[in-house]
């Protein structure tokens, strides 16, 4: 497999499908649309599986390496490779992309081509992001993967869904302008040249890297997102269609967080140290105090989006140790919450479908009417408080155990999101499940059916699977999580 284009074949083979099912036009053949999509992203994932089996876990080079000139004035080139921090993420994208066309089988029956088409293009284009190997094609990529999911939550949205679409819009535009200044700055202070890998080992004095950390710790605290940038999120949740909710926690607020290993970290590694209790001020503060907002919400979808907050707060705070168990740990929360947070919103997904609510308050009883969903949305309730065999406990345990090691008082704060998190979560739970069936529309539920069973499955199956042996998630970070903490620990000022 190693002379085959794998990762451009991840990249286009969903926009190409997303294309093609663009042209199957009006609702007539929406049919054919929702089949040739499932197509689509299935033939996207299988193309990743290779990426992962072919993968050597013992050097940290980047592998499935694609260079081609693309605009050679510039020095600008079409350059792929994965290493073992983002190549899970590129399968993990591909994964969430099938639970998405799924998710919205049945539930979407307007303009059915033209939605699926934007996620199989996003699908495209995030998989490009976390392949890029060069600057401007990076930013290519970030800045277009924007636009399918602007579309889906200002379209198929609530009823403030083109204020919400814009918020998202705005925020993200706003550091991604500075992320360009940045970029531009390094293509001229490495003589010309656009690699990111380049940009790795270039030379800086204190004041320049001071500078590019803040360009990016903006422009990717607004992805993550972190306090106290993250208003547009709640707002984005609440408003986008369940799968764009799913697609929104699962793959987009990984962004900024992989942002940072590939751009802050190795580019300005002394800034990095210098800052980085900046870093871990902030995550504390998304940890604990987004912790008490998500316990005050009626809303259930802002109450998850909230979490995802906290959850991404972890992440960010793992980087910044600088410990290969802090990284690591941070990556795995990543890949778990991918699963968790997905499922997470599909839950509520299903049960907005039913009753068309999203308030806590309108439910009650939950479990008499719909047993199954009752018992998914247990397990993944529990995953998302951090319950031990889940995924969800195994990124937290692994940057909680490096924060003991880095600080007493942070390991304790960061500690405390196992308490919050569980009151939060499993009181939602309560107030929706259990209990005397509360009113007639949730009298009138009905347990869900084999499309929606099936993505329970899949979920499950990613939070229980990695939850129960995370080995094989693990390993491959090793050698590239190393590589790149022993860089960081180098000085670049002469």
């Amino acid at each position: 497999m190693s002379g085959t284009p794998l990762l451009s074949l991840a990249i286009w083979i969903p926009i190409l499908a997303g294309l093609v099912v663009l042209a199957t036009g009006s609702d007539r053949n929406a049919p054919l649309a929702r089949m040739l999509s499932l197509l689509g992203a299935v033939a996207g994932l299988l193309v990743t599986i290779p990426l992962y089996t072919g993968f050597d876990m013992l050097t940290p080079a980047m592998q499935f390496v694609e260079l081609k000139t693309w605009i050679p004035r510039f020095n600008v080139n079409y350059h792929l490779g994965v290493d073992g921090i983002s190549m899970l993420f590129v399968i993990l994208n591909s994964f969430i992309t099938v639970t998405v066309i799924l998710a919205g089988w049945q539930v979407i029956d307007s303009k059915v081509a033209q939605y699926n088409a934007g996620f199989l293009i996003m699908s495209g284009l995030l998989n490009g992001i976390f392949s890029a190997l060069d600057g401007l094609l990076f930013y290519v990529f970030f800045e277009a993967s924007l636009i399918p999911l602007y579309l889906i939550i200002g379209i198929w949205g609530g009823p403030r869904r083109v204020y919400a679409a814009f918020k998202f819009f705005l925020f993200t535009l706003m550091g991604s302008l500075l992320f360009l200044i940045a970029l531009l700055y390094m293509f001229i202070q490495s003589g010309g040249s656009f690699s990111i890998l380049d940009w790795h080992q270039m030379p800086l004095g204190r004041a320049p890297q001071t500078w590019l950390f803040l360009a990016f710790l903006i422009a990717f605290a607004v992805k993550v997102p972190m306090w106290p940038v993250h208003t547009w999120l709640p707002d984005a949740h609440v408003e986008a269609p369940t799968g764009g909710s799913i697609v929104l926690a699962a793959i987009a607020l990984k962004l900024g967080a992989y942002g940072f290993l590939r751009f802050s970290l190795p580019i300005a590694p002394d800034a990095s140290h210098q800052l980085a209790g900046l870093v871990i001020g902030l995550s504390l503060i998304a940890i604990i105090y987004i912790g008490f907002v998500a316990l005050a919400q009626e809303d259930m979808k802002k109450l998850v989006a909230y979490s995802s907050i906290a959850h991404m707060g972890f992440v960010t705070l793992g980087f910044f140790m600088f410990s290969a168990l802090g990284v690591e740990g941070a990556l795995v929360q990543m890949i778990s919450h991918g699963f968790v947070s997905g499922a997470m919103f599909f839950s509520i997904g299903v049960m907005y479908d039913r009753a068309h609510s999203r308030q806590i308050a309108d439910y009650g009883g939950v479990v008499n009417r719909m047993p199954k969903f009752a018992a998914f949305f247990m397990l993944f309730a529990m995953a998302n408080a951090g319950l031990p065999a889940t995924s969800g406990f195994v990124g937290e345990f692994m940057v909680i155990l490096a924060a003991v090691e880095y600080n007493f008082w942070v390991a304790f704060a960061a500690a405390s999101t196992m308490i919050v998190g569980a009151a939060y979560t499993l009181w939602m739970y309560k107030r929706v499940v259990f209990g005397a069936v509360a009113n007639h529309h949730v009298a009138e539920l009905t347990d869900i059916n084999g499309r929606e069973f099936f993505i329970f499955v899949l979920f499950a199956v990613g939070a229980l699977g990695m939850g129960l042996y995370p080995q094989p998630f693990t390993e491959v970070m090793h050698s590239s999580v190393n590589e790149l903490l022993r860089h960081v620990a180098l000085s670049k000022i002469q």
